[in-house]
């Protein structure tokens, strides 16, 4: 997978950016020492920006248009520490945006949700990406029916319950619209659930979760109002550092917000890590909506299912 290729090369280390101008707007051939001026040079335009190897202390807020932001090389442009408008590398309310290759490493804010991605209006898709050692991977949304998908990218490292009143996730995302996150890793979760929505369609397939060195790590699933689509394909290994062990999937534990009838949970692959001890259920249902749960391979002392 093309992430895991990434995480080979971010191991090996960056290539130094090019002097004089690491982002380099496609469509005019422009280039800018400052990633926020490359942005804003897009206004309300149709755009990407091409961004060199390299390790950057910078941030961007797209205020407007259509902007991809796409690594020269995917695992190599690494973007570390330094959070625009004390949310994340990358603030997003234009029209629409694509982030591809890019590596998040090191948020860290004072509300306890640094992200590498805050996105607040438009579409998004994320493909080839890495979120690393930071309080959130991915946050936000908006009250529409927005877009959102997430696709060969790893989540590692992330996460909080003990830095702010809330809890932080690898992924946060609310929206009336769809959220679709396929052929990604997740792992050595650090608090809060990996994958955690509050949207009415969501598609998760295909997904390795591996907590077997997570700490304080709750849910692998959190679909927190409700919601229907499709979970099939992925596999999990629950770990033993857990804050919450009581379940892997878990349907409408905050609200019953959206149906969450004929939501197909199926063709997944759950374990429990040597050492295990908790018996959970792979899935926790609190609606009481007929789900369409089919065939799942589950491990010794994994519990098919729990209506609560």
């Amino acid at each position: 997978m093309r992430h895991l290729l990434a995480l080979s090369l971010l191991l090996a280390g960056p290539v130094a950016a090019q002097s004089g101008g690491p982002f380099t707007v496609v469509e005019t051939g422009e280039r800018f020492s400052d990633l926020q001026e490359a942005v804003s040079s897009i206004r309300m335009g149709t755009a990407t920006i091409l961004i060199a190897p390299g390790t950057y202390r910078q941030c961007a807020v797209q205020q407007g248009g259509r902007i991809t932001f796409k690594a020269a090389t995917p695992g190599t442009a690494i973007f570390e520490a330094v959070a625009c408008e004390d949310k994340a590398a990358l603030v997003l309310r234009g029209q629409g945006s694509v982030v591809d290759g890019l590596v998040f490493r090191g948020y860290r804010v004072s509300d306890g949700n640094g992200a590498g991605i805050r996105t607040e209006m438009g579409d998004l898709t994320v493909r080839n990406a890495m979120f690393l050692d930071s309080q959130e991977g991915i946050l936000g949304g908006e009250p529409v029916a927005q877009k959102i998908v997430i696709d060969r990218s790893t989540f590692a490292g992330l996460g909080q319950c003990d830095e702010s009143p809330g809890c932080s996730h690898a992924i946060y995302l609310a929206n009336k619209g769809s959220v679709t996150v396929t052929h990604s890793r997740f792992e050595r979760g650090t608090g809060g659930h990996y994958v955690k929505l509050r949207v009415p369609n969501v598609v998760i397939t295909d997904n390795s979760f591996d907590d077997t060195k997570g700490t304080k790590s709750n849910y692998m699933i959190d679909l927190s109002e409700g919601g229907t689509g499709l979970i099939a394909r992925n596999t999990f290994v629950q770990g033993r550092g857990k804050e919450n062990s009581s379940a892997l999937i878990v349907i409408a534990a905050e609200a019953k917000t959206y149906s969450a009838a004929g939501l197909r949970i199926e063709d997944n692959d759950a374990r429990l890590a040597p050492g295990q001890t908790k018996s959970p259920a792979f899935v926790a249902d609190f609606t009481g909506e007929k789900l369409a749960i089919g065939a799942n391979r589950l491990g010794p002392g994994v519990r098919a299912f729990e209506a609560r």
